[in-house]
């Protein structure tokens, strides 16, 4: 498969530093409203070894601005469909399949990275197929609530690499949020790192080191 061929646009950081084989892939998921462009203002302070991919979600939701899935706002809360959801998913899924396919990276240390609405689809996709990522940094996010009382493959989740950060202080994903993905995957057998942020709905740079520390251990541990 060529790089153009891939269903979801994208940018490429190439490796500026070479490791042991092929080099593992770090794929970036933007927030609802936000595009590829904004996650990649991280690329620069993470591991130099990563091959990195920021990927736009697939719904345009007005001028560079995209979704995973449609989402209102109401006086009772977020609403969404979770068939679209799903589908939101289902797209990260396929386009992880391309980038190995299409580039020279390591499918054995594919890593998610997602904020806000890219947290969602990484953490809906580390629990509904754990074999296709070797780890995922959750950065301000939540669990969908169609997610909570559902079956996971246990096996498969064991030692599973997991970084949850949140700011006490988001105003649109509360952390109550934060702390009910803590909740929840303390139940389950991943190796989860969990931190809070004197923060808004942001990556601060605390969090960022905290970040970037995290996937150098992943690479250095392996």
């Amino acid at each position: 498969m060529s790089a153009s061929s891939i269903s979801l646009t994208h940018l490429v950081q190439t490796p500026s530093e070479l490791s042991p084989g092929l080099p593992p892939l770090l794929i970036l998921l933007h927030g609802v409203g936000s595009n590829e462009e904004d996650l990649m203002g991280l690329a620069p302070y993470l591991d130099p070894r990563f091959f990195i991919v920021s990927v736009r979600a697939p719904i345009s939701l007005g001028q560079k601005a995209y979704g995973w899935y449609s989402l209102d706002f109401t006086p009772t809360g977020m609403v969404h469909d979770p068939s679209e959801a799903e589908r939101g998913r289902q797209a990260v899924e396929q386009v992880i399949d391309e980038l190995v396919a299409a580039y020279d990276v390591d499918p054995k240390r594919i890593y998610l990275a997602g904020f806000s609405q890219g947290a969602i689809m990484s953490l809906a996709t580390l629990l509904k197929d754990p074999k296709k990522v070797a780890g995922a940094v959750i950065m301000s996010g939540r669990l969908l609530p169609e997610l909570i009382d559902k079956p996971v493959d246990n096996a498969a989740l064991e030692g599973f690499p997991v970084l949850v950060i949140h700011g006490i202080n988001d105003g649109v994903l509360t952390i109550a949020m934060g702390r009910q993905i803590r909740d929840y995957l303390s139940k389950l057998p991943v190796a989860l790192t969990y931190h809070e942020y004197p923060m808004g709905h942001q990556v601060n740079q605390q969090s960022l080191d905290d970040i970037s520390a995290w996937l150098k251990a992943q690479i250095d541990g392996e």
